[in-house]
């Protein structure tokens, strides 16, 4: 089989992207990353980074950028946080070694020189500024390099992208890797394709109703539909501006949930086809169930709100109304 791989699993959510993430994980080749990675498309992570350090670069902006990225490897991915990752298990499903050398390593290829400064107390008292008992003495700053060459800089991202997700499929025996984390893959395409030129990036469609009433039972969403169409809109729309550029690469691929489930034997062997893998019969499957049971759950006023505000989109991907 050709040299293929890595993949990147894109959609709005709700779409089906872990459902697609399980299966070309239990492919013989392909490793799928169980958490989504947060540190490529993430506010603060690579993309951010990418760009402070290159068109962007000023010593404190690189500063900011820098303790941004940090927190989020060293804190939001291992789970030693109490924001939206706490939990997360990234490092733990790397390997905790592993994982953290890769960073030491990152580190020392993105920090140009570190020192402190004195940090003035926060209050007066009595004769004079005085320091509370908890407050921080001094501050650590970190200044980034300035990367001319950006080729260079996204060299280095990529190189530890392949350390700890290469690294990790090699270990079980897998020769690629894929991952998803939906829907910011799906609006940082060109940032993915320019870090891994020779990913596939694969679009998972499914009907726009049947994505917004997925998501009104959400805990991470707005409660009410006008609310979730508020969420999902400029989703679409960014995604939309950037597809007619995107369809003309042959590492682009889109795949609609509901045709997958149609026949899924069949659909799974073109699929694998289409990314050069061999067929494989997989435990997880797409089913029709599993999209089928969204299709009464919405009001006809809730329809009818959707119909009208996503109505262009659903004509794009190729939908009827519902």
């Amino acid at each position: 089989m050709p040299d293929n791989g890595p993949f990147f699993i894109a959609g709005t959510g709700r779409s089906g992207t872990t459902r697609l993430s399980q299966i070309l994980g239990e492919h013989p080749e392909v490793y799928s990353v169980s958490w989504e990675s947060r540190f490529l498309i993430d506010p603060g992570g690579f993309e951010d980074l990418a760009r402070v350090l290159t068109v962007d670069y000023t010593p404190l902006h690189s500063d900011d950028a820098l303790r941004r990225l940090a927190y989020k490897l060293t804190r939001g991915l291992t789970g030693f946080n109490d924001n939206v990752l706490r939990g997360w298990g990234l490092a733990e499903e790397i390997g905790f070694d592993r994982y953290m050398k890769a960073v030491e390593n990152l580190w020392q290829l993105l920090t140009w020189y570190e020192y402190d400064t004195a940090e003035p107390p926060l209050a007066r008292r009595f004769t004079g500024w005085q320091y509370s008992p908890a407050e921080e003495r001094s501050r650590h700053n970190m200044i980034g390099r300035y990367f001319t060459d950006r080729a260079e800089l996204i060299s280095i991202l990529r190189g530890f992208t392949e350390e700890i997700f290469g690294g990790v499929a090699s270990s079980v025996g897998k020769r690629t890797w894929c991952e998803k984390s939906p829907p910011g893959n799906l609006l940082s395409i060109p940032f993915l394709q320019e870090l891994f030129p020779e990913a596939t990036t694969i679009v998972i469609m499914r009907h726009p109703a049947g994505v917004a009433a997925s998501y009104l039972d959400q805990p991470w969403t707005p409660s009410d539909i006008d609310g979730v169409l508020c969420f999902l809109e400029p989703i679409y729309s960014r995604w939309l501006v950037q597809r007619p550029a995107l369809l003309k690469s042959d590492l682009y691929l889109e795949v609609k949930a509901e045709e997958l489930a149609d026949d899924w034997p069949a659909s799974r062997s073109r699929f694998f086809g289409s990314l050069g893998l061999c067929d494989a019969d997989t435990p997880s499957a797409f089913t029709p169930a599993a999209l089928d049971h969204r299709d009464d759950q919405l009001t006809d006023e809730q329809m009818s709100r959707v119909t009208a505000r996503l109505g262009h989109v659903i004509s794009a991907m190729g939908y009827e109304p519902l």
